[in-house]
């Protein structure tokens, strides 16, 4: 049994970041940037006018109220660029072009029309001053031209993609996903929610929770099933995932040391290196982690909930980061709010619940019902505390290591419920 730096240590050797691909940049929501990206134009791409009103010249000095001005010309969104005079006003419109020569704007509504033929203004006078520069956006304000908008690394949410689209970028260099099957291992399951269950049987949790929860860590899942206690037909499941084009794959049960634990023989046979079985953690302590023949990376999670998910976040996750081409995950240092119990010389990963009290101070409060079947403490919890060290107590105050559900999850936070 090796520690959980140890066998993290084992885990990134094996895994290497993956050649980039370009992609639309309506198909690319979620992906991590391989590359930086620089705009090449400014954003916004000329002087506009952030108001309804009439355009001006101050020429740095503030205009008077009570000043009168011919108007030239009319200006609305879309028009192409036009030649203003210092001495006129141009009437314009939210995000019409400013007219050359012209570098303010007076809203609508702080002017007095003196003059109009068909609707149209000819002659106003300002009720207000104005001053230089006021309800113009600047050409290049927002974003200038080559401006690296985006790090390598950044993960293409919502707000990234528009401000993509804004600038004009059809395409990005981004991570391949990498492809990842799941396989969940038991005569036990039962996988159809509307089957009823017949003595001894169980409802195939894991699966479903493991391909969200992959899919959200960035990877592509080409294959799930599952499959009896039979090595023939874990072999063929094997040889489909393989064949989809899972260079990762995550299995649920026969990992410990019962007499339908039979995987880690199975992949012995198939000729897979065991790279290490069994660590000094809780819950999950059987997990597996191996390379098949063909360079396919292999988890072997053991069967209940808590050690499977424990399993992906902790084992899964950080090859996953590292293919993505990410950086080390960060984690936040909190004190407990009360003693935590813990397996002497075992690694702890814990439900959590991550609060905020009334003086606006952060701690993290380890849940109850840790064990490793209870699937309703998830419920309440929003991040994992991580609780180390030889001892079996950690006590009230100290600080422990807290993540996000996920590595690209930010940690939650909620409000200190009263006692």
């Amino acid at each position: 049994m090796i520690s959980y730096g140890e066998a993290l240590l084992q885990l990134l050797a094996a895994a290497e970041p993956l050649p980039a691909q370009n992609v639309p940049v309506d198909q690319a929501e979620g992906r991590v940037l391989a590359a930086a990206v620089t705009s090449t134009q400014a954003l916004p791409p000329f002087d506009n006018a952030a108001m309804d009103g009439f355009a001006l010249c101050a020429g740095g000095e503030v205009i008077a109220a009570g000043s009168t001005f011919e108007v030239q010309g009319w200006q609305a969104a879309g028009d192409v660029a036009a030649e203003g005079s210092g001495q006129s006003a141009w009437e314009i419109m939210t995000g019409a072009r400013m007219p050359s020569g012209l570098d303010s704007v007076v809203p609508v509504e702080q002017v007095d029309v003196v003059d109009a033929r068909n609707g149209r203004p000819l002659r106003i006078r300002l009720r207000e001053q104005v001053k230089p520069g006021q309800h113009v956006r600047l050409r290049g304000q927002d974003v200038e031209d080559g401006e690296e908008v985006l790090a390598a690394t950044a993960t293409l949410d919502i707000n990234a993609l528009t401000l993509l689209h804004a600038i004009g970028a059809a395409n990005v260099a981004v991570q391949p996903q990498p492809k990842v099957a799941v396989i969940a291992t038991g005569k036990e399951l039962v996988s159809d929610a509307a089957q009823a269950l017949e003595s001894g049987q169980i409802r195939d949790s894991n699966r479903p929770y493991l391909v969200r929860r992959l899919q959200a860590a960035g990877a592509e899942v080409v294959w799930q099933g599952a499959v009896g206690d039979d090595v023939a037909a874990f072999d063929r499941v094997l040889d489909v995932a393989l064949a989809a084009g899972a260079k990762v794959l995550v299995s649920t049960g026969a990992v410990s040391q019962g007499r339908y634990d039979f995987i880690p023989d199975a992949l012995r046979a198939r000729g897979a290196q065991i790279i290490f079985h069994k660590v000094a953690i809780r819950p999950g302590k059987p997990l597996l982690f191996a390379r098949l023949a063909d360079g396919a990376l292999y988890f072997g999670l053991p069967g209940n909930p808590i050690s499977a998910a424990v399993g992906q976040r902790f084992f899964v996750e950080p090859v996953l980061r590292r293919m993505l081409g990410l950086l080390e995950e960060p984690a936040l240092q909190l004190p407990l709010q009360a003693d935590v119990r813990k397996p002497s010389g075992l690694r702890m990963h814990a439900r959590a619940r991550v609060e905020l009290d009334a003086r606006g101070q952060l701690s993290v409060r380890v849940l109850s019902g840790q064990e490793s079947f209870r699937l309703k403490t998830m419920l309440k919890a929003n991040a994992w505390a991580v609780l180390e060290g030889e001892g079996d107590l950690a006590v009230a105050g100290s600080r422990v290591r807290v993540q996000g559900w996920g590595h690209r999850d930010p940690v939650q936070l909620a409000l200190q419920e009263s006692p």
